[in-house]
């Protein structure tokens, strides 16, 4: 069954108002992506994939075309308060950049403390509450006491990727749009944070959307992939068939900067 639809999905963008210029950053692009399923949207800075994410999550309204999420249409559906954050709850994302998903005024456990407000099933009290906060940083490989009452720029990149992992744990979002996830933070956290989203498909039976810029990660993470042009959506297929067999010229170029096959995950 397919958790998520997307049909003929287009952004144009006006530039100023009193331009005429226009420019179409996603074109007619359609997927699906089915329960328990890792998909990536694959290309390279304006390719239109962060722009197709946006959408999906709701911070952009389209031009034209249609989502539907567990078969509702998520613009014309979605119309009142209780709605919304029904589909926050359902829908989550975890962001590029790890510093901007935190307000520096506050600690990092705050984000924490909002997943919990969205829950159906709230914790009785505040202890039960921070023990569910425990246990979610433990099951990301975060000791508490290493970041509860600390801030933003007291803790590193990594362990703020974590801590929005945990934020999903909390939540069992259904489908999870992870924007470039692991592309700023040292290369030893990388191989932990993909591994914890591949936790969440397999425990909670969560689907991902997996945006990259990198061929080779995608081949490894992905049941399919989907590579990204100019806002177009120019391949699509398994991975095997997409990197081992790539049609469109621009897919033969992304693999031909592959320097080496990734090793499986598992190895990392």
């Amino acid at each position: 069954m397919s958790r998520l639809v997307v049909k003929n999905l287009t952004k144009i963008f006006s530039l100023g108002f009193f331009s005429k210029r226009r420019i179409e950053a996603v074109k007619n692009v359609s997927f699906e992506v089915k329960e328990k399923e890792i998909v990536s949207l694959v290309g390279e800075s304006g390719s239109g994939k962060t722009t197709t994410a946006k959408m999906i999550l709701r911070l952009l309204s389209p031009t034209s075309g249609e989502i539907y999420f567990e078969g509702k249409d998520i613009w014309k559906d979605i119309k009142d308060r209780e709605s919304l954050v029904e589909f926050r709850r359902k829908v989550h994302a975890v962001f590029q950049d790890p510093f901007a998903s935190y307000n520096p005024f506050y600690p990092v456990e705050r984000t924490l403390w909002q997943a919990i407000s969205l829950l159906e099933n709230k914790p009785s009290n505040k202890k039960e509450a921070l023990e569910l906060i425990k246990e979610s940083l433990f099951r990301v490989g975060i000791d508490p006491k290493d970041v509860l009452g600390k801030y933003p720029h007291q803790i590193s990149g990594g362990q703020k990727q974590r801590i929005m992992i945990a934020r999903c744990w909390i939540l069992r979002p259904l489908l999870i749009v992870a924007d470039e996830p692991t592309s700023m933070i040292d290369a030893s956290s990388r191989g932990g944070i993909i591994k914890l989203l591949e936790e969440l498909r397999e425990e909670q039976g969560t689907s991902i959307i997996f945006i990259t810029h990198d061929l080779g990660l995608a081949y490894y993470v992905s049941d399919n992939i989907f590579v990204m042009k100019n806002g177009e959506i120019v391949e699509r297929g398994h991975p095997d068939k997409v990197v081992l067999e790539p049609t469109h010229e621009y897919t033969k170029l992304l693999v031909g900067s592959i320097p080496k096959l990734y090793r499986k995950l598992e190895d990392l």
